[in-house]
Order: structure tokens, then C-alpha cells, then sequence
């Protein structure tokens, strides 16, 4: 009898002991706010708050502070694996950050040169003058909704009609151009084809040159900056961040009563006065359901399911000496008769409209394609996306330029990547039937007092600016002034 009291009291005491050291792993650490996410949103969030004294834990998923702006050490120099250019100059958060910090981003141009399938050179002063009038046309959209490709090809027509008269004989021409500016179109909004996007959107342009490059600084040196981390900065002292840090569940308290708590993959659990989501919407339409506790309200989850998330990706390849321009555009337009040769299973490569030299080094080459055969190439072995893309780029410019096998080669795999799940948003006709889409999936969730407990930045949240790094950072500083006192937010 007294040996079984002896295991009974064992047990109770081991009970308590786990129970303990459970809790003790699990233990709530309380902070003002937890930013969720360390891209462009993310990190101006977490800045602004931290330089307003706010005590602020940043969890980001990956290993690396800067989402979907990825700089990386290649070839003699920089490479941008994501967000290449900031987009305008004129009130744009990102620019005035680099000028306030003496940094000199230069305008890259694209204008393109144009290389054919035969490996001549084809027409550049019409090829661009038509490119320049499709994007130009852009900015004047049609009265009623009607898909880009669409609106873009009657525009074209018509101009051809006025203008160039003698083309509208060459159909092999006309079709190729209109392929060419289908997969142009597609890397600017990261579609998979321009009958997907509405000519109509609410995107505006800042004012400015469109193509900004950091160069040899590079994009991070946006986050650095932010960080006050630049120049060997001492960082933000109330600013604490945790990378490799998987959010798996936010449990916000609806009745106003406690705390917001956020647990991670690893069974942490922090908790704050409030919460600031800044994932990207290909990551909320894979997890929402089971990432919020309570769930989110209909119109939110209405608006992460009708807002489009695109895909653009990169292929960067590294030479000894690649001996082309810095900073330079080359277009590839295909001869229908060659393009019709192309075996079923390489047919993706002429889904790469063309390659560019990146402004941050000399030795590399980036070759950009989107949609469904972005998400392929993501998922083909290296050797073949190396030799597949050699030899497109020898079909093309082999018989003008001399070009060496490469040293190494980067791809982007923000499909594939499950903290991204797509590159950025852009509108389609969907999209223009919910014109509030995109300002409900901005607004936080209140508790019964009104006070904002789980909040939402990122760049989709932004309706004029969404897709680019400024209008992910405009609206993690939105979200920032909405919880510091005085704000009209």
C-alpha cells in the first residue's frame, strides 16, 4: 500500500513538473504590437512603430528580412531576385528614402534590342515604336470593362491602319509582335496572358521615371535603411526580430478582453495589444481558413479569393564576361515557322520574352517569364532550365554576339515558395466587379469596443499602388499611423 502511495505521489509530481515545463515553453511573451512578415509592408510597420518607441516583435517565416525583394551577391556583383526598380519618383516613400540617405539610384531604359529567331535583328525602331505606343495606350483605358489583350490589339490595329499600313500584310509579323507584347504585358502584371487582366484598374502611376535601379547598392539597402541599420547603424533598441519564425495561428480576443495572441510553428506563443498581417494574398488564400481564430468576416475572405496573385519569375545566369551593355533590354520575336518546330516540351522557353543585364553587375544575364510557365520552370532540374535557356539565348543572339557558358545561374521560385505564394496582384475583370476589394481586405478587425486588434498591410492592400514595393511600404506605414496617437487613419 505505501509503495502504490509512493507511485501515486511520483505521478502527480511528474504531472505537475511536465505541466510546468510546458507552460514554461509556451509562455506568452507580451509585446504593443507583433508584425507578422518582413517584406517591404512588414518592415516599414515595424520601423515606424519602433521609432515611435513602441515595443515591437517582427516574426518573419524565411531566413532573410525582405519578402518579395530579394538582393543577392552574383557574378561581379548584385542581382535583384525580386523587385528590380522602384516605380516613379514623385511621392514615392521609397525614393525619397534613398535621396534623404544620399543615394544615387539611376533610370534604367528599356527600350528594346530586338532579336529574331533566325538570329538577325529585326526591326528595332518599329518594334519599339510599337511597344511604346502599346504602353502608352495603357494609361487610357476603355469606358466599359474589356480584358488588356483585347483593348491592346484593336488599339494597335487601328494605329497600324494610320501609321504603318504596309505591316498589317505581314501576318507572321503581326502575330509574333502581339505574342511578344502578350508576354511583356504578362511580366508587368505577373499574369499568364493579357486576356486575364482588365484594361480597366485602379493602378496609377506615380510621377517619374518608372525604372529606378538601386544598381550596385541594391534593393536591401531600402531595408537597411529602414532598420537603421545603414552605415552601421545601432538598429531600433525597442524593435525585437525573429527570423525563421513560422506564424501558424492568431487568436484575437473579438470581446475586447485580453490579448492578441500569436502562436508559431514551434509552439512560442507571443502575445500583444494588437497584431499587423502583412503576408502576401497567395499565402492568405492558402492558410486564412485556418491561420485567424475567430475566423475572418465574408467580405475579407471574398476579397483574398477574387484578388488574382501573379507570378513573375527570373532566371539569372553569371558569365567570366558576358560583354554586353550594362543595364540593357533584348527582346526575342519569334518566326511563326520556327516557333511551330519547337518540340511540346521545351515549348515553355519561348515563353521568355527576353533577357536583360542587371544594373548591379556586369557578368550576369536575367532571362523573365510568368504565369503557369513561371510556376514550370520553378519546378524543372537546374541543368535543364541552364541549357534550355543557353541555347534559346544562342538561337537568337549567337550569330551576333559571342557568348561563353555560364559560371552559375539563380532562379526565383515565388510560386513554389510557400511564405509567398506568387509574386504580386493585379486586376482582372473579377476584380472590377468588387471595386472595394482591395480597401476590405485593408480594413483591421475590431473588437467590440472598436479598437484594432488584427490589421492588414501589404502591397494588395493598397488600391492605387498595389504590385510595387512603395505601395507595400505606404501601407505598412498606413497601418503603423493607424495604432500611434493624433492619427486620422
Amino acid at each position: 500500500m505505501e509503495r502504490r502511495l509512493q507511485i501515486l505521489q511520483w505521478i502527480y509530481l511528474a504531472s505537475i513538473l511536465g505541466h510546468t515545463a510546458c507552460n514554461e515553453s509556451t509562455m506568452p511573451q507580451s509585446y504593443d504590437t507583433i508584425v507578422i512578415g518582413l517584406g517591404s509592408a512588414g518592415t516599414t510597420a515595424a520601423s515606424t512603430l519602433a521609432r515611435a518607441g513602441r515595443r515591437v516583435l517582427a516574426l518573419e517565416a524565411q531566413d532573410r528580412i525582405g519578402g518579395r525583394v530579394w538582393t543577392v551577391p552574383f557574378g561581379d556583383g548584385l542581382v535583384e531576385v525580386g523587385a528590380e526598380w522602384i516605380h516613379g519618383t514623385g511621392l514615392s516613400r521609397v525614393y525619397e528614402t534613398a535621396l534623404k540617405n544620399n543615394i544615387s539610384v539611376v533610370p534604367q531604359d528599356l527600350t528594346f534590342n530586338v532579336y529574331q529567331s533566325d538570329g538577325s535583328r529585326a526591326n528595332n525602331v518599329l518594334v519599339n515604336e510599337l511597344l511604346e505606343f502599346c504602353l502608352e495606350a495603357v494609361e487610357h483605358p476603355p469606358e466599359k470593362p474589356e480584358t488588356l489583350g483585347k483593348f491592346l490589339t484593336r488599339q494597335l490595329m487601328d494605329y497600324l491602319k494610320e501609321k504603318h499600313p504596309e505591316v498589317l500584310q505581314n501576318q507572321d509579323f503581326l502575330d509574333e509582335f502581339l505574342e511578344l507584347m502578350n508576354l511583356i504585358m504578362n511580366n508587368y502584371e505577373a499574369s499568364n496572358d493579357w486576356n486575364d487582366v482588365s484594361a480597366q484598374t485602379n493602378y496609377a502611376e506615380l510621377a517619374g521615371h518608372q525604372h529606378m535601379s538601386w544598381h550596385r547598392y541594391g534593393y536591401k539597402t531600402f531595408f537597411d535603411i529602414l532598420l537603421n541599420r545603414y552605415n552601421n547603424g545601432p538598429g531600433w533598441p525597442t524593435l525585437e526580430i525573429k527570423l525563421n519564425t513560422e506564424v501558424i495561428k492568431i487568436k484575437w480576443p473579438k470581446n475586447s478582453m485580453g490579448k492578441v495572441q500569436v502562436v508559431c510553428k514551434d509552439g512560442t506563443v507571443y502575445t500583444a495589444d494588437n497584431v499587423i498581417v502583412t503576408v502576401s494574398v497567395g499565402v492568405l488564400k492558402e492558410r486564412h481558413t485556418n491561420l485567424f481564430d475567430p475566423p475572418l468576416p465574408q467580405n475579407k475572405i471574398q476579397s483574398i479569393e477574387n484578388i488574382p496573385m501573379g507570378v513573375m519569375d527570373k532566371i539569372i545566369l553569371s558569365f567570366d564576361d558576358i560583354g554586353l551593355p550594362n543595364g540593357t533590354f533584348f527582346g526575342f520575336l519569334w518566326r511563326g515557322e520556327e516557333k511551330r518546330k519547337v518540340s511540346k516540351e521545351d515549348f515553355w522557353t519561348t515563353r521568355i520574352f527576353g533577357c536583360s543585364t542587371p544594373m548591379g553587375s556586369k557578368t550576369a544575364l536575367t532571362f523573365w517569364t510568368s504565369g503557369e510557365v513561371g510556376k514550370l520552370v520553378e519546378t524543372l532540374p537546374e541543368d535543364v532550365v541552364k541549357r534550355k535557356v543557353m541555347e534559346l539565348l544562342r538561337k537568337f543572339m549567337g550569330k551576333i554576339v559571342t557568348i561563353s557558358e555560364p559560371t552559375g545561374m539563380i532562379r526565383s521560385t515565388w510560386y513554389s515558395n510557400p511564405f509567398t505564394r506568387g509574386s504580386y496582384t493585379y486586376d482582372n475583370l473579377v476584380v472590377t466587379q468588387y471595386p472595394d476589394a482591395r480597401a476590405n481586405l485593408a480594413e483591421p478587425l475590431r473588437d467590440a469596443a472598436g479598437s484594432p486588434r488584427v490589421l492588414f498591410a501589404g502591397e494588395a492592400t493598397d488600391s492605387t499602388h498595389f504590385s510595387t514595393v512603395h505601395g507595400a511600404s505606404d501601407s505598412g506605414y498606413r497601418e503603423a499611423q493607424r495604432l500611434l496617437p493624433g492619427s486620422k487613419v
